[in-house]
């Protein structure tokens, strides 16, 4: 008996042993790599989240161009439903209710998700001047959330900071209401044609009278970039990868996940930084595909194997969002198969542990049962 339970101990505490080398090796890997479990802690001042991060996103312009302000004076005293528009497509506003009365307005318009806190009628820098009492709180019903703000004027860009509840803290959003999305006889003036003036701009362009001398009138239709042919079946892969560029801090995991779909190369690639919002690939944009506060991470096509691949990535890590230049080159000659990914390593280690928990535990059992 005594042999069989030092033998079952034995067998269990070398499992055990296993598991653990396992762990360690991995993360020896893992910390090869650039992947770390936890990100680096920061400043967590409130301060220094605006400063961090103003906004997740490329600065886009809301409205048409030579849009004119409408005041509360100039639309008559009612409730309208009106539209929204925002810059960020994680800020979409829906469902948006005007209301005006002795030439003030405000609009009560609906978030698709409870993502935001608080919404302030400002920048983020504003708000936390402002204090907390003046925060506007979100109203949440079901899966979706509802904000009441005070409006200066229609067709007119609105700084408007929303608080994020998982990241804590403020992002710098635009918004706009659009005036001719209302009834015509709510309004108390004409509004100028503004799709007239959008047409006269485009034929002014194609003209060439707002190109400068010796510029080209070409008007060639813009194409999305085309991923490149690689000789390998649809499935996942692993591909090597470098980066080149910046201030030399940033990295990028490697190798990284390759997916082949209709034969072409498309690469998803995780960041040391959680602070990277988009990026450009031959004038294309690309969102960060991480929701849960990690690493960002982007998929996109590989438009060059084996040379220089030029890209543009956003961050928010030192305040304001800065579009940095970096090159990417993938190594042809090193795809392999997916398991060699750092993640995906990870993903088979937590396998193995898990089936040596549940092996010791059987085993653990049997010793018992037959102690009885």
């Amino acid at each position: 008996m005594k042999k069989t339970n030092r033998f079952a101990g034995g067998l269990l505490a070398c499992l055990v042993l296993c598991g653990i080398m396992s762990l360690r090796t991995e993360a020896l890997v893992l910390k090869k790599n650039g992947v770390t479990a936890q990100q680096e802690q920061t400043d967590q001042g409130l301060a220094g989240q605006v400063a961090r991060a103003q906004a997740d996103m490329k600065k886009q312009e809301v409205g048409r161009y030579g849009m004119l302000p409408v005041r509360g004076e100039e639309v008559k005293d009612g409730t309208y439903e009106i539209m929204g528009e925002s810059n960020s497509p994680f800020f979409k506003l829906t469902q948006a209710v005007l209301t005006v009365e002795d030439g003030r307005m405000s609009v009560r318009f609906m978030i698709p998700s409870l993502s935001y806190s608080y919404i302030y009628p400002g920048t983020g820098e504003e708000a936390l001047a402002a204090g907390w009492d003046a925060w506007i709180a979100a109203e949440e019903e079901d899966s979706v959330s509802y904000f009441t703000i005070p409006v200066e004027a229609l067709d007119l860009g609105l700084d408007c900071a929303a608080y994020s509840k998982k990241k804590q803290r403020w992002y710098d959003r635009k918004i706009l209401f659009d005036a001719s999305s209302l009834p015509s006889e709510a309004l108390k003036l004409e509004l100028p044609d503004y799709e007239a003036i959008e047409e006269a701009l485009k034929a002014y362009d194609t003209d060439g009278a707002a190109l400068a001398p010796g510029e080209g009138k070409e008007t060639e239709e813009w194409k999305a970039p085309e991923a490149v042919s690689v000789p390998k079946s649809d499935g996942q892969y692993s591909i090597e990868v470098d980066l080149t560029g910046g201030s030399g801090r940033a990295s990028i995991s490697s190798p990284t996940l390759l997916t082949v779909r209709d034969g072409r190369a498309y690469a998803k690639l995780l960041w040391s930084s959680a602070y990277y919002d988009y990026m450009i690939a031959e004038g294309e944009t690309y969102w960060n595909l991480t929701t849960d506060g990690g690493n960002s991470t982007f998929e996109i096509p590989i438009t060059v194997l084996d040379g220089a691949m030029p890209v543009i990535a956003d961050t928010t890590a030192m305040g304001a969002p800065l579009e940095i230049d970096y090159t990417l080159t993938f190594y042809s000659d090193t795809i392999g198969d997916k398991g060699q990914i750092p993640q995906e390593a990870a993903k088979k280690v937590l396998v193995i542990a898990a089936v040596i928990i549940v092996a010791g535990g059987i085993l653990n059992y049997f010793v018992k049962k037959k102690r009885r």
